[in-house]
């Protein structure tokens, strides 16, 4: 299916658009693909922000909220690479996290290891190495981030992806997640009495 039928289809959709899984590409009328340019996504956002003012699309004023909220999360969404990864496994037909959990060989005992060795970095209350383990998790990110471009690129070349490339995406995303939390661990302003380690991961 071509970018610009993708879109269309999307369009027709965005106003009101009430989806378990919004589609953010087709909401900012953009191509789905993972390595999209944060930059034509703001001016997508805009122009679609300019276009949903009720004096512009003649739109009530819920309805224009209604879309302008879809316009907000869609562009958050986006702009975060790892919420834009999930969203665009999911339009692909990939498994959830709840329907595939597996993770890379060894992957589980590496990372648990890691958050050991972070949280007794933390207890020193010594700004530097969370500093260092801070840099270190954004590595980690990026690694990610790398990895499953080229992925996402190949499943977007099938007409419907094939079920193994997906599923590797989504092990890929099921140990990104974990990086992502130890992100959060590492803020400082983490509580972990709201934000448990495990939930989500």
């Amino acid at each position: 299916m071509s970018d610009e039928t993708q879109t269309a289809r999307g369009n027709s959709a965005s106003a009101g658009l009430a989806s378990a899984t919004l589609d953010a590409f087709a909401v900012l009328a953009l191509p789905r693909r993972f390595d999209i340019d944060s930059a034509a996504v703001d001016r997508a956002y805009l122009n679609k922000c300019a276009a949903a003012h009720p004096d512009v699309s003649g739109l009530g004023d819920d309805e224009s909220q209604r879309l302008q909220a879809n316009l907000n999360d869609a562009r958050a969404t986006l702009l975060d690479a790892e919420r834009r990864a999930n969203v665009l496994l999911s339009l692909l037909g990939g498994p959830s996290k709840e329907q595939d959990k597996s993770l890379p060989a060894g992957f589980l005992m590496q990372i648990m290891e890691t958050r050991e060795e972070i949280e007794a970095a933390l207890a020193t209350r010594d700004p530097a190495a969370r500093e260092r383990w801070s840099v270190w998790a954004a590595a980690q990110r990026e690694k990610y981030v790398r990895r499953v471009t080229p992925l996402f690129a190949n499943a977007l070349a099938s007409p419907a992806g094939t079920p193994s490339s997906l599923a590797e995406i989504r092990r890929e995303l099921n140990a990104w997640r974990y990086i992502e939390r130890l992100v959060e661990q590492l803020d400082p302003s983490y509580d972990p009495s709201k934000a448990d380690f495990h939930a989500g991961a």
